[in-house]
């Protein structure tokens, strides 16, 4: 497998996608060279802003250790759920710093091009080689390896509290099928389908991807935002928690971070769109789930 690079920088970077396309060798994507560091190093840009604090690579690339030796013996997958808030909260980025994928292509490829090896490294194929996708380095924010994880915290937690993202990073198919849609960008309706998994109701990817095209149908006639509204956002507490990154120690291991001290979502919005969602979702065509009423009229679809 690829190993840590072995020339790290003090400072994050960004990384254009041009000169990121250039280390994308079958060498790397094979997982048999590594990343050259100090070349790659010559060739990107500084981050945008002087947060001394925010722009150490130290913290993260720490974190990124502590995930690779807790997670040895398991699943990769099983790394996400305890990645996504802790990396989200180191971070510490605004939603327009976050939508930069120079930001991720730096962290993919000149931080820690050995966890993307590690973790999605593709089962061998008959006759073919295993192989990492170009795109859990340099690709769209629902593929990108850290983007993906950062991302899901951003949109599935619920003001400080990183719970709800620990419990759809649990199920893959959520974030590969949710974090495409542009509904979860309200809180009420992202809540609603966490509330829909802790209750079991919801337990299987393929039950996630069927609640997923349900709920963004339904989007299509019904305004969330109208039957479940949200509070206004107050961008003061986030922009407090990340001016606080000077002195934030480093995140917990064991417990759960806390996050920007928002407002939790509305509950009576929550629980008005989890009764809608659990109807929808009673309707909704899932490979394998059969009809009690139809005989064998629900099968695979």
């Amino acid at each position: 497998m690829t190993d840590r690079p072995n020339y790290l920088p003090e400072r994050l970077a960004l990384l254009a996608d041009l000169n990121a396309a250039r280390y994308l060798t079958d060498g790397l994507l094979s997982g048999k060279e590594d990343v050259p560091a100090i070349e790659l190093n010559k060739i990107t840009e500084p981050l945008p802003h002087d947060d001394r604090s925010r722009a150490e690579l130290a913290p993260v690339r720490d974190l990124i250790d502590d995930a690779l030796y807790q997670f040895r013996d398991d699943r990769p997958t099983s790394a996400d759920a305890w990645l996504a808030p802790r990396l989200h909260a180191t971070l510490r980025l605004t939603r327009r710093e976050a939508a930069d994928r120079r930001f991720w292509n730096y962290l993919g490829l000149g931080v820690a091009p050995d966890y993307v090896v590690w973790r999605h490294m593709a089962a061998k194929s008959e006759g073919g080689a295993s192989r990492v996708a170009a795109r859990r380095f340099q690709g769209p924010a629902y593929t990108q390896a850290f983007a993906r994880l950062w991302w899901a915290a951003e949109l599935f937690r619920d003001g400080p509290d990183y719970a709800p993202v620990v419990t759809v990073c649990g199920i893959q198919d959520m974030l590969n099928t949710a974090l495409r849609m542009d509904m979860v960008d309200h809180r009420p309706t992202a809540q609603a389908m966490v509330r829909l998994m802790e209750r079991g109701t919801v337990r299987t990817g393929r039950e996630v991807n069927a609640l997923v095209a349900a709920v963004n149908a339904s989007a299509a006639t019904l305004m969330y935002e109208v039957v479940a509204p949200d509070t206004d956002r107050d961008g003061k507490p986030l922009r407090d928690w990340i001016e606080a990154a000077e002195s934030a120690p480093a995140v917990p291991r064991r417990d759960l971070p806390i996050g920007p001290y928002e407002e939790k979502t509305p509950e009576r919005s929550v629980d008005v769109l989890v009764d809608h969602f659990a109807e929808l979702f009673a309707g909704a065509p899932v490979r394998g789930r059969r009809d009690a009423d139809e005989g064998t009229g629900g099968g695979e679809v």
